[in-house]
């Protein structure tokens, strides 16, 4: 196998096997991974290079429990493993260049979400290479979030992300739609 085909088989196996974990061990994350892990973000492409985004990460233990707090629903039962997860790494959008800012206009997308997206995925891969377990949250209270990073009011925050090392090595065979439904070639089918 030659450089080139041990690179890309890498780059595959990250897609295979990173998943949204949800359950962590006590382990903590060093600070060296975590710096890797946001640098990986920060080298994501961005409309127009606006690099939309401010990394918040939460790893002191009180701080992230509250925040884990702020995540976890009790009337949809969703999110209480978040205490678990020993870092947060909470997205901030930021605003985005003129140029970016007049393509979402013009074309009728929200590009910064989109990018922040991208990063955020870039932060999941990166945090498998290093052995860490990641989950993208939505759902949260983010007023809350922002009172308690001291994040300004007319700032927005679409992501939090729970990373640490996982209970388990196990992954979850995936449940994905089939690739004959999802593509097509030179036109719609």
């Amino acid at each position: 196998m030659n450089a080139d085909q041990q690179t890309s088989e890498q780059f595959y196996w990250l897609v295979r096997n990173r998943q949204s974990d949800r359950a962590y061990s006590n382990r903590p994350v060093d600070r060296e991974i975590l710096v890797r892990v946001v640098e990986a973000a920060r080298l994501a492409p961005s409309a127009c290079n606006a690099q939309p985004w401010k990394f918040i990460v939460v790893d002191d233990p009180e701080l992230k429990n509250r925040l884990a707090d702020a995540a976890a629903s009790k009337i949809l039962g969703i999110n209480h493993f978040t205490k678990q997860a020993p870092v947060h790494i909470v997205i901030v959008l930021e605003g985005a260049n003129l140029n970016s800012n007049f393509g979402s206009m013009v074309k009728g997308k929200t590009l910064p979400l989109i990018d922040i997206g991208i990063a955020a995925e870039h932060i999941c891969l990166a945090a498998k290479s290093e052995g860490l377990g990641s989950c993208i949250l939505g759902w949260f209270d983010e007023k809350a979030v922002k009172q308690l990073l001291d994040i300004p009011k007319s700032k927005r925050v679409p992501l939090i992300i729970t990373l640490g090392y996982p209970k388990t090595e196990d992954i979850r065979e995936k449940r994905r739609k089939p690739l004959e439904k999802i593509i097509s070639f030179n036109g719609y089918s």
